[in-house]
């Protein structure tokens, strides 16, 4: 009488739980990072537009400012 009982329904019931606990992380998990690129949380604090290395950069690329003083302001931003 294979099948007629509830003898392996534990078991099933026990990977219908894990699968959909599995399933639900991985959607919150990329919920999380598309927030967060949406966001621009992914740029490191010192490259982000209108930051002061941002802008010594945009200067430097636009030949307002020399080698030199470009090393020196860089060094004084750290």
């Amino acid at each position: 009488m294979m099948g007629y009982g509830y003898g392996d329904m534990g078991l099933m019931w026990l990977w219908m739980l894990g699968w959909s606990v599995l399933l639900l992380a991985g959607l919150a998990a990329l919920v999380w990072v598309i927030a967060r690129l949406a966001s621009g949380g992914g740029r490191s604090p010192d490259n982000r537009p209108g930051s002061a290395r941002s802008i010594l950069d945009e200067r430097y690329a636009r030949g307002e400012i020399d080698d030199e003083e470009y090393r020196t302001r860089r060094e004084t931003l750290g």
